[in-house]
């Protein structure tokens, strides 16, 4: 990981890199089995150069606990790894320049859930795994079982926190998804058990 980490530092592959402070490579457990993979760095992230430090990381911090699990356990990631102008939604170009870093992430990681937090990274995973894509709100709080760059993974898509932030109605939304994440890894734990 910390080879890749230096690839994205250097990384010039789109204009994005012209304007960021610090790139968001990710952070977390290499073991994990959770990994949480959102759209791109927002403001606070690009300063600290770390991901989900903002307020919508402090309510991923919480729903994650609500699952019974903790943020040093788990992995978090972008698709972008650099923020994009005003918080903006990523472009495609941007996405195909950088998500090849998040692909090498997951198989370096090798996580058995990945909970997609948002529309951008859900599209991505679900095409990945050869998946139909649908509107986050038909999707958020399912669970798919499949494929993803050669590994069985459980997807879980579910609301990105900002939205939460800004639509009040999307926080017991969360909580609900986050509720059936904590099923899926004491579902893993039995297994692993058994």
């Amino acid at each position: 990981m910390e080879g890749l980490a230096a690839h994205v530092r250097a990384c010039r592959k789109c204009g994005l890199s012209a304007h960021r402070r610090n790139p968001v490579v990710g952070e977390g457990s290499l073991d994990a089995t959770v990994m949480f993979i959102g759209e791109a760095p927002g403001f606070w992230e690009d300063v600290k150069g770390r991901p989900f430090v903002g307020a919508a990381g402090k309510l991923l911090d919480r729903l994650i606990s609500s699952a019974g699990l903790s943020r040093s356990k788990v992995y978090i990631g972008n698709i972008l790894k650099c923020r994009p102008p005003e918080n903006r939604d990523p472009r495609p170009d941007e996405v195909e320049a950088c998500a090849h870093y998040l692909d090498r992430q997951i198989e370096i990681i090798r996580p058995k859930i990945i909970v997609t937090l948002g529309r951008h990274s859900t599209n991505y995973i679900l095409f990945k795994a050869g998946l139909s894509v649908e509107g986050i709100s038909k999707l958020h709080g399912r669970v798919y079982e499949a494929n993803v760059l050669g590994l069985p993974v459980v997807i879980m898509p579910t609301y990105h926190p900002a939205a939460a932030l800004y639509n009040v109605k999307f926080q017991g939304e969360l909580e609900r998804d986050f509720d059936v994440l904590r099923s899926e890894v004491e579902k893993l734990s039995l297994k692993k058990e058994a």
